[in-house]
């Protein structure tokens, strides 16, 4: 069985960490955060994969090179032009003979993907996307599924009402909870086992995106699209908060520190993220941040709630503000 992973995107929202490498390069517990899906992949006997590329893709193929280092075998479908969710099934559509698998690069789950696959062959589906409830009622589109659990239509985001009945956290925060869970809307999760046949959808030659050009038009023909929903962790760092957070619950809180670092006595770190080579000096203070590959805290500084880069490989300040030789972006 073959999987795609798909890691090609600009990764914007998680911006200025993607400034020198893919959003699936970025370091996640000390390693590339890709590393995390190939291996997700290979602990169920999938070692044939397919990786898009497109912005930086020298930083994948840096991390990961042919795959042998972490048992499997790796090609690469490298984008001039970013062609999509289901535009990378295009240009790869010769090589998807029997089913196969397709997942984001930036997440980290413990969904039994072989569950998912029998269930995808059990019911002959032409598609089996895995979904979770979202408690939290963050910004993913609702996915609305019918008694048979076949996914009818991909609807808007979590509206104003529904945010206003959560309890406990901001709905930003992995942490929130919707009031029951009868009303809480499902989510994609990025995890899907897909039939060659659902290839007849795919636009040829062109950007496309699955769940609006590809899966809608599957469903209005009768297929089987059909969700399967799962509680087990999932993890997905498509934003600066979403990849602190995840930080946080898998450390229990605690710092993660990559290597070459150095913490000069007096500095405080509290739950935060230290990439390599990192300095932190004396009478300095850091929580709830990220320090990303070589920057330095100079003496008696505070930074609370941001990520930090070096102004040297920014191209273009997006937003924050330009400190000494650092970009602070709030996150």
């Amino acid at each position: 069985m073959k999987a795609l992973i798909l890691a090609a995107g600009f990764g914007t929202r998680l911006w200025p960490l993607t400034e020198d490498r893919t959003k699936a390069a970025i370091p996640f517990l000390n390693q590339p955060l890709i590393n995390y899906s190939v291996e997700y992949l290979s602990s169920h006997g999938i070692r044939d994969i397919i990786i898009n590329l497109h912005h930086q893709p020298e930083s994948i193929t840096t991390a990961l090179g042919d795959g042998s280092r972490l048992g499997v075998k790796i090609e690469y479908s490298l984008e001039e032009e970013i062609l999509g969710t289901s535009g990378a099934l295009d240009r790869v559509r010769e090589s998807l003979v029997d089913d196969f698998v397709v997942i984001n690069g930036k997440i980290v789950t413990t969904i039994d993907l072989a569950q998912v696959i029998a269930e995808h062959r059990r019911q002959n589906a032409i598609a089996t996307l895995v979904l979770k409830r979202n408690r939290a009622l963050e910004h993913f589109s609702i996915v609305e599924t019918d008694d048979r659990g076949w996914i009818t239509r991909f609807a808007g985001f979590p509206g104003a009402a529904l945010m206003q009945e959560a309890v406990g956290e901001p709905a930003n925060n992995i942490g929130a909870v919707a009031s029951t869970a009868s009303d809480t809307p499902l989510m994609f999760t990025g995890i899907q086992v897909l039939s060659p046949r659902i290839l007849e959808y795919v636009p040829r030659g062109c950007f496309s995106h699955s769940t609006i050009h590809v899966y809608p038009q599957a469903i209005a023909a009768g297929e089987a699209v059909i969700g399967h929903v799962s509680e087990a962790d999932w993890y997905e760092m498509s934003t600066l908060g979403r990849y602190l957070e995840a930080h946080q619950r898998l450390q229990n809180g605690s710092v993660t520190i990559g290597e070459a670092c150095v913490i000069e006595p007096g500095a405080t770190v509290e739950q935060s993220i230290l990439w390599n080579r990192v300095t932190i000096e004396s009478g300095a203070r850091v929580c709830r941040s990220v320090l990303a590959e070589g920057v330095s805290i100079p003496a008696d500084t505070v930074i609370d709630g941001a990520v930090v880069v070096r102004r040297d490989i920014v191209r273009q300040i997006e937003r924050g503000e330009v400190i000494g030789e650092n970009v602070i972006v709030p996150i």
